[in-house]
C-alpha cells in the first residue's frame, strides 16, 4: 500500500535477519528481527541439589554428577527488534529490545521479563556519540567485552564475578563517544532493580548506579581502564544501601592468529554502615587461536580473596577450554570445558545470589563441566 510518499515492504538479509524498512521523503528507518539459539548437553562433576540461602546459612548439601541440557553456553539464547532512524544531518535515533529465553524449556529468562537483557531508546550523533535511556549493560561490561577469552560466554565464563550483578541495569542513562582511538562510555542508573525497586521518595541514594570507562585501540593493541559502584537496598523500610564498588584494567594483543588478553579487577562491597564485606582482587589471562574454520580458546581466573563476610576463603581458580567450529556465518558447533577449584564453575557461588547455579558439594573442593553444544544466529 502506498499513503503518499511512504511506502511499505519486506526484505530478507541472509546474514542477519528479516527487515523491515520503511521509506519517507526525508528519513529512513529499519526494523531488524535478529536474535540466538543456543543449546547444549553438559556433564558436571559434584554440584549439589541443594541452594544455598539465607534459610540454611548459604550451605549446601553433598556433591553429585549431573547430565542435562542446557540453553545457552557460548552465548544466552534471544530475540530482539533493533531499529535506527536517519534524521539527517548525521543525527540517527535509536532502539533495541531484546529478551532472553531458555531454548531449553521455552521459557522466558532474566526473571520472567519480556525484554530482560535489553530495553532502551536513544539517540546518537556522528561525532558526539549516542545517549539511550533503559535497561542497558553497564560501561564496565562493554569496556571489558573485547578482553574476555570465552566472550562472555553464558557457560563456564566467571562474568558475574568480574563485573558484578548490575552489570545489566534498569532506569539507566548512557552515554558512549568514539574520539579516533578512544571509546567513552559512562552510565547513570536511577534504580536498579538487582537488590530492590529503587526511585524512592526521600531515598536518592537507593539502589543507584554509576561508572565510567575508557577504551583504546591502535592496531594490534587495545586495553581499557574501568570504574562501576552500585548501592543496593540493604533494608527496604529505611532505604539503607551498602556500596559494591569495581575497578580494573584490561589490555590484549593480536599476533597472526592469536589474540592474547588479560586483565585485573579490583573488588570491594561495604554495609550500611561502610563496614567491610567482602574485597577480592580478580585476573584473568586468555587467549584465542584461530585455524579456519576453527577457533580454539584457553582461559585462566583466579579470584584473591581478601575478606569475605569476615573470613578468608580459599581463593578459587578456573581453567577453560573451548573449541568452535564454523559451519557458516549463523551456525557453529562447540566444545567447551572447564575444572574450577574452591568454588563451583564460573566461580560464582560465593556471591550470595548464585546466577549460574554451580552450587559445589559441601564435601567436594573442585568442579569439572564438559558440553558440546550448537549456536545458531538468525
Amino acid at each position: 500500500m502506498l499513503l503518499g510518499k511512504q511506502k511499505w515492504f519486506v526484505t530478507c538479509v541472509p546474514a542477519a535477519a528479516s527487515m523491515f524498512w520503511f521509506n519517507y521523503a526525508d528519513a529512513q528507518t529499519s526494523i531488524a528481527i535478529y536474535g540466538i539459539a543456543d543449546a547444549n548437553v553438559e556433564y558436571a562433576t559434584n554440584m549439589s541439589n541443594v541452594v544455598p540461602n539465607a534459610a540454611n546459612g548459604f550451605r549446601t548439601g553433598p556433591g553429585h554428577s549431573v547430565v542435562r541440557a542446557n540453553s545457552g553456553g557460548q552465548s544466552g539464547s534471544r530475540w530482539g527488534l533493533r531499529g535506527v532512524e536517519d534524521l539527517g544531518n548525521g543525527l540517527r535515533a535509536l532502539i533495541v529490545l531484546e529478551g532472553g529465553f531458555g531454548i531449553d524449556t521455552g521459557s522466558m529468562q532474566q526473571g520472567g521479563r519480556l525484554f530482560g537483557r535489553q530495553a532502551y531508546v536513544g539517540m546518537a550523533a556522528e561525532k558526539m556519540g549516542s545517549i539511550t535511556f533503559g535497561r542497558q549493560y553497564t560501561a564496565i561490561f562493554d569496556s571489558f567485552a573485547n578482553f574476555s577469552p570465552l566472550g562472555y560466554a553464558a557457560q563456564y565464563d566467571p562474568l558475574w564475578l568480574q563485573l558484578g550483578l548490575n552489570a545489566r541495569s534498569d532506569n539507566t542513562m548512557k552515554y558512549v563517544g568514539k574520539f579516533s582511538g578512544f571509546t567513552a562510555t559512562a552510565h547513570w542508573s536511577l534504580g536498579n532493580g538487582v537488590a530492590g525497586n529503587g526511585e524512592m521518595p526521600g531515598q536518592f541514594r537507593r539502589d543507584k548506579g554509576y561508572g565510567a570507562a575508557v577504551r583504546y585501540t591502535s592496531g594490534a593493541f587495545g586495553a581499557a581502564l574501568v570504574y562501576d559502584q552500585y548501592n543496593p537496598t540493604l533494608n527496604a523500610t529505611t532505604g539503607a544501601t551498602g556500596s559494591n564498588r569495581k575497578a580494573g584494567a584490561a589490555a590484549s594483543y593480536v599476533v597472526g592468529p592469536a589474540k592474547i588478553m588479560g586483565g585485573y579487577r579490583w573488588g570491594k562491597n561495604e554495609g550500611a554502615a561502610s563496614q567491610t564485606i567482602s574485597r577480592d582482587d580478580y585476573y584473568w589471562v586468555g587467549v584465542n587461536y584461530q585455524i579456519s574454520p576453527i577457533t580454539l580458546t584457553l582461559a585462566y581466573y583466579y579470584d584473591d580473596w581478601k575478606n569475605f563476610n569476615g573470613a578468608n576463603p580459599k581463593n578459587p581458580w578456573q581453567i577453560s577450554f573451548a573449541a568452535n567450529y564454523v559451519f557458516s556465518k549463523r551456525t557453529d558447533l562447540y566444545l567447551t570445558t572447564a575444572f574450577a577449584r574452591n568454588a563451583g564453575l564460573a566461580l560464582d557461588t560465593q556471591l550470595i545470589n548464585n546466577v549460574n547455579g554451580y552450587y559445589l558439594g559441601s564435601d567436594k573442593t573442585s568442579m569439572v563441566g564438559v558440553a558440546l553444544g550448537i549456536r545458531h544466529r538468525f
